[in-house]
């Protein structure tokens, strides 16, 4: 299927590319968001987002945002990947938003959602454990019944940017007599809460980016539930397919894949020739090519879906599925062009392009496995899309 996007989103499409072009430097390319300047340029570029009315374009207006169409979300979203600006919180926006919208109280909706719509908050997502990561449902965070709320023990692990994070939410087991996925439920807490510390975990491409989260009898209020108690799994699921689905990884795709173009141009090989014309570069180019059309078309689809209300399911596994390994194809190509000197990274003069795509091929390892690992999601597909049975 062909997308054709209407005159008022091709319009928008460049009202958002000369306003990115105004507001980064000519020669901007990118930062690590992870360090003290990237996360000081976020929290610049939230605020000027906000004041755009840009971060919750698809919100409904009663909770901060334009109430515009999802397409034209996927042409912001398009437009913030591809020109690599800072400034969306994901967890908040793309998961936490419509989660609430579908399940959560208007009251939750009410107090939580505009702080997001404004960029005055960070949140985070609290679900993997220590022993429980690819089968999550068998998480083992306790939270207790009080008469006036609820006491959280346990922990919870590779909680991005957690170090950051005003507020989290997460999974917690609230019967520990029921079957596994019928004994959780989903909470929001304040993380200045007392007894939440949060342990950095420093990955091995040098980012702080993950944390370890800890709960020692953490006491939350009522109102932290989030729908029916003990139906979690089900919410938390919700969720899971707003966070599988999305363009950036094309977008973001799309850049790299015209930068690895120009750089192979300009590179000679042995031959003296520019490499742009060594035929099996073509053809790598040629196959990255068609995987970015894929996965782009692919996240078109789960936006059309969420804008007739219907809950993308094995269409966002597989968007998850495709943005997530054509990431690490072009990290892994990247480096390859740089040719003997493609592993050095950052910080080397003798880097090609700076030694972004070994830091990058070594940061895009987690992504065929955060939000539910590659064979998770195939299984979703095979079980609900193709109807297979559970081998």
């Amino acid at each position: 299927m062909r997308y054709a996007f209407t005159t008022e989103e091709e319009e928008f499409r460049a009202e958002v590319r000369d306003w990115l072009t105004e507001q980064l430097p000519d020669d901007w390319n990118g930062i690590d968001e992870d360090s003290e300047e990237g996360w000081e340029l976020t929290r610049v570029m939230r605020s000027k987002l906000a004041d755009k009315g840009w971060l919750t374009l698809a919100w409904p207006e009663e909770y901060g945002g334009q109430g515009a169409s999802f397409m034209k979300q996927v042409v912001f979203n398009e437009e913030m990947s591809h020109a690599r600006c800072p400034g969306i919180d994901g967890s908040a926006i793309k998961m936490l938003g419509p989660t609430l919208m579908i399940h959560g109280s208007e009251e939750q909706r009410r107090t939580l959602l505009p702080p997001v719509a404004r960029g005055e908050v960070e949140w985070c997502q609290g679900y993997s454990e220590p022993d429980s990561g690819s089968d999550l449902a068998s998480l083992q965070l306790r939270v207790d019944e009080t008469d006036d709320g609820w006491v959280v023990n346990g922990s919870k692990i590779w909680t991005s940017m957690a170090h950051r994070a005003d507020w989290i939410f997460f999974l917690g087991r609230t019967n520990q007599d029921a079957p596994k996925h019928r004994g959780i439920s989903f909470f929001v807490a304040d993380m200045h809460t007392p007894g939440i510390e949060v342990r950095p975990i420093i990955n091995m491409a040098g980012s702080h980016h993950f944390n370890q989260t800890i709960f020692e009898d953490v006491h939350i209020p009522k109102d932290a539930l989030v729908g029916e108690r003990d139906r979690g799994w089900y919410i938390g699921a919700t969720l899971l397919d707003f966070e599988r689905s999305g363009v950036q990884y094309s977008a973001n795709g799309r850049r790299i894949f015209n930068e690895l173009t120009e750089f192979a141009r300009e590179q000679t090989g042995s031959d003296g020739r520019p490499m742009s014309e060594d035929p099996q570069v073509r053809n790598k180019f040629a196959e990255l090519d068609v995987d970015i059309e894929c996965a782009r078309l692919v996240a078109y689809e789960v936006a059309w879906m969420q804008s007739v209300g219907q809950v993308p399911n094995k269409e966002a596994s597989a968007s998850k599925i495709l943005g997530t390994q054509l990431m690490q194809k072009l990290a892994k190509f990247g480096t390859e062009l740089g040719g003997m000197y493609g592993m050095l990274g950052p910080g080397s003069e003798f880097a090609p392009i700076d030694g972004k795509y070994p830091k990058m091929q070594l940061s895009s390892v987690s992504s065929t496995i955060a939000a539910g690992t590659t064979e998770i999601n195939k299984g979703i597909i095979a079980s609900r899309g193709l109807g297979l049975p559970r081998g």
